[in-house]
């Protein structure tokens, strides 16, 4: 298969974890025979110092003629100390949602047989976890208009809007997602004082008997954080609208004892992103350290879910969890004071699956 692939490895420590995906995804192509074309842009920080854009309309072009884009991370200290940025790292991720009309953010949580003893919960809480988000991205809060401050700076206002059409289209991948898997959906909302919520439950509702082999429950958003840390085994698929979904999977992600293993894909109707779900880490930039198995996963997560191709995404996924089990692994989550570095993870991945 012919496969063409933007990456944009951002700020921080992006460019260090997107070079091992790039090791495992042509060793992949090598070992499956696959012809992997790459094409390289400017997003976040690093594109507003090149080109004072953060998300510039050469990397939008490369992005769209892709066939999927691989995302390290963005973010920047000298934009997150200034308030009174006009311009950040953070309006790139966004318009670049926007403009590839990504709506659908995919965020699995579940752990490792080696690591579930690293998780902040107890092991009878998190052992066997297996649950998956998918939260709107191109709606509600983060882009509704009006926002901004009175005259006087005194006030400050954001608008919540969606439309029924945005609701759908996110809650149909989550009912789908659902009869794959354990046929619960749990619809995240604030019904009780939200207009917006309210129209997110009647759809859903409205929704729910062309999908009669899958149990549908509803939760308001606070109660679904507080069973995140006291029975997250409760859960299975759930979706949820953009703001919401934002919070709750960064409270997941710790689950698994480490936010550097969780991969993540954001879906449209053509294009499809992969990410990690962690930060750009500035503190850790340059140094080799970072963690890149949550980078690598998302690489596996795009052979399933941008190419179909579960076998290669099935061996990424086994080639990371022996690297688990035989402690070939980043200072973050190593044990004993054997800590490998970013690269030489990247080199060990690799050569596991050529071997």
């Amino acid at each position: 298969m012919e496969m063409n692939i933007a990456l944009l490895p951002g700020d921080g420590i992006g460019p260090e974890v997107i070079a091992q995906a790039v090791k495992v995804v042509k060793a992949v192509g090598k070992k499956f025979g696959h012809t992997i074309t790459f094409k390289e842009g400017l997003v976040g920080a690093c594109a507003i110092d090149a080109t004072g854009d953060p998300y510039p309309d050469a990397t939008h072009e490369i992005c769209a003629g892709s066939d999927a884009v691989l995302f390290g991370a963005i973010g920047d200290p000298k934009y997150d100390n200034d308030p009174k940025a006009k311009v950040r790292p953070e309006q790139g991720l966004l318009r670049m949602r926007q403009k590839l009309g990504l709506f659908a953010n995919v965020r699995p949580t579940f752990t490792f047989p080696s690591l579930v003893h690293k998780s902040p919960l107890k092991l009878d809480r998190v052992d066997g976890v297996d649950l998956v988000f998918f939260r709107e991205l191109t709606g509600g809060v983060y882009f509704g208009e009006p926002r901004g401050r009175n005259e006087q700076g005194t006030k400050a206002f954001d608008t919540n809007v969606y439309s029924k059409e945005e609701i759908v289209r996110l809650a149909r991948m989550g009912f789908e997602a659902a009869q794959k898997r354990r046929k619960l959906l749990t619809c995240v909302d604030k019904a009780n004082v939200m207009a917006t919520s309210r129209l997110w439950r009647e759809t859903v509702q409205e929704l729910a008997p062309e999908y009669p082999d899958v149990k549908v429950e509803y939760e308001f958003v606070d109660a679904v954080a507080m069973r995140l840390i006291q029975w997250p085994k409760a859960y299975d698929v759930l979706i949820t609208e953009n703001l919401f979904g934002d919070i709750l999977t960064d409270e997941a992600s710790v689950i698994s004892g480490s936010m550097g293993l969780m991969p993540s894909a954001s879906l449209g109707s053509k294009v499809k992103l992969f990410e990690p779900i962690h930060g750009s880490y500035p503190q850790a930039a340059g140094k080799d350290i970072a963690n890149p198995l949550g980078t690598v996963l998302s690489a596996s997560m795009m052979f399933d879910y941008a190419f179909g191709l579960a076998e290669e995404a099935k061996l990424i996924s086994d080639v990371v969890n022996l690297s688990l089990a035989e402690g070939v692994v980043t200072e973050d989550i190593a044990e004993d004071g054997k800590a490998y570095k970013t690269s030489e993870v990247g080199d060990w991945l690799a050569a596991k699956i050529l071997g």
